[in-house]
């Protein structure tokens, strides 16, 4: 059985990142963007981040322009942004696909372990999403494909995946979440 150790990941100058450096860890895997409605959320994973990461946690961020061309730039300008803007210090590896024929085979992975259980209609994105989906096919829903940008996986301590929280979560639970691996 497969665990997050048996993947890699490219850095942001191509240089391979085994993931059995995060050994004994607990992770959350994000899929992120500069120029979206969630980008905020990289306030919240970073104060979150301050609170945890002397408590063995990690945030792997993973940049991503498959959902609406809304992570331009090259890598170093990614950086340089959520860096100025949001002050992160978690990790920040290559901008990547996390769907499709190009996608990297650590989401492969992670979308088999936990599919898309839908989004939290309490967020006032969460309907246009839907509309949006909705308009190009009904089938949407049953597919594990990452939805948008901002979906989180969390990843226990021993390399499995906990849960997927798609971006119309609540901060607070996905907190609740790693707390409750931590």
């Amino acid at each position: 059985m497969k665990t997050i150790y048996d993947f890699s990941l490219s850095d942001k100058k191509g240089n391979e990142v085994k993931l059995s450096e995060y050994k004994g860890k607990v992770l959350l895997i994000v899929n992120t963007a500069t120029e979206c409605g969630f980008t905020p959320q990289y306030e919240e994973l970073e104060a979150m981040y301050g609170r945890l990461k002397d408590k063995d946690f990690e945030i792997l961020d993973i940049p991503c322009n498959q959902f609406g061309g809304q992570a331009p730039g090259s890598d170093e300008d990614i950086t340089e942004f959520c860096r100025l803007k949001f002050g992160t210090e978690f990790p920040q590896f290559k901008k990547s696909e996390v769907n499709g024929d190009n996608a990297l085979p650590l989401y492969k992975w992670l979308k088999s372990e936990k599919g898309f259980q839908g989004f939290d209609m309490d967020h006032k994105i969460a309907p246009i999403l839907v509309d949006m989906f909705d308009k190009e096919g009904t089938d949407w829903r049953k597919s594990s494909d990452i939805k948008w940008n901002f979906t989180k996986f969390l990843i226990s301590r021993d390399g499995k995946v906990v849960a997927r929280f798609e971006p119309t979560k609540d901060m607070a639970e996905v907190e609740k979440a790693i707390k409750a691996e931590l």
